[in-house]
Parts: C-alpha cells; sequence; structure tokens
C-alpha cells in the first residue's frame, strides 16, 4: 500500500454517488475537498463517522469544505445509509476500489486473526487546485470531524 502523502497531486475520479448520478473530483475546484474513505456503509465505526461529518456540516461550508465520502458500497446501501442516518454530504460508490487504489488507502487488514484487503480508514483534505494539502490519518472515529476541524481551524 503506497498512500498518497500531502504535496501528492490528487489523482482525479468519477464515481457514482448514492443517486446514482456522475460525480467528478474536478467539478470542486475552487473548493477545499475532504475525501474521506470509510469500510462499509451501517457499520458501527462508519455511523459515527459520517454522524460527526452531518453535524460538523455547516462549519464544514463556512471553511469552503465540501465532504465526499468514499467507500466499495453499491449506490444502493449508500442510499439507504444517506436516509437512515439523514447525511447531508456525498457519498460515492467505489465498486472496485480502483479510487481506494489510486490514493493508496487499498490493502492488507487484519481483524480478528484473519487477513483480507479492504480499505484503510484515511481522509485526504484537497486544496482548490487539486493538491493533497494533509492526511488524516491518526484518529477515532468518534472525533474524526474534530480532528478534520481543528485542522482547518488552525490554519485560518
Amino acid at each position: 500500500m503506497n498512500t498518497l502523502q500531502a504535496g501528492d497531486k490528487a489523482p482525479s475520479f468519477s464515481l457514482q454517488d448514492q443517486s446514482e448520478n456522475t460525480v467528478t473530483l474536478t467539478q470542486f475546484e475552487g473548493k477545499k475537498v475532504l475525501v474521506y474513505f470509510y469500510p462499509k456503509a451501517m457499520t458501527p465505526g462508519c455511523n459515527i463517522q459520517a454522524q460527526g461529518l452531518r453535524d460538523s456540516s455547516s462549519q464544514l461550508n463556512d471553511l469552503n469544505v465540501v465532504v465526499l465520502g468514499l467507500s466499495p458500497d453499491a449506490p444502493k446501501r449508500l442510499l439507504k445509509f444517506t436516509e437512515k442516518f439523514d447525511l447531508n454530504f456525498t457519498l460515492l460508490s467505489d465498486e472496485d476500489h480502483s479510487v481506494a487504489d489510486a490514493f493508496g488507502v487499498w490493502g492488507l487488514k487484519k481483524f480478528m486473526g484473519k487477513e483480507y484487503d479492504g480499505i484503510h480508514r484515511l481522509s485526504f483534505l484537497i486544496d482548490e487546485n487539486g493538491t493533497i494539502e494533509h492526511v488524516f490519518n491518526k484518529f477515532k472515529t468518534k472525533e474524526h470531524h474534530d480532528v478534520v476541524l481543528s485542522y482547518l481551524s488552525n490554519k485560518s
């Protein structure tokens, strides 16, 4: 797994959102974009992380930040996730994990003695010009939004 770092150019991508609309990274040029990767919709850690971002949306909007959540889930599952937790940001379906691969967050994981390939929970703050400004790689799911807001607040 070769994870992208601050200063790297963010890979361009085009994925379907929870409503099966095509979303590209380039459509957000001029804004900061928080691309956060999570393993699976409607699982405890992912639920908590998404709810924290949902509840922080006005602060993130004030800071000119768009949130994009990426997982290998199909658009229909993402729609259920959005509706169940009243999420107010875009979720993208990376079913073949090609974008996760491009960002370097798809790789070997271990859980309860088993090894498998999956998404590592990382977030990338991409600046207005498409360059990775910061990588969030050390956080608890319930504190993810606070870590992001703290970083953004200290930058302004």
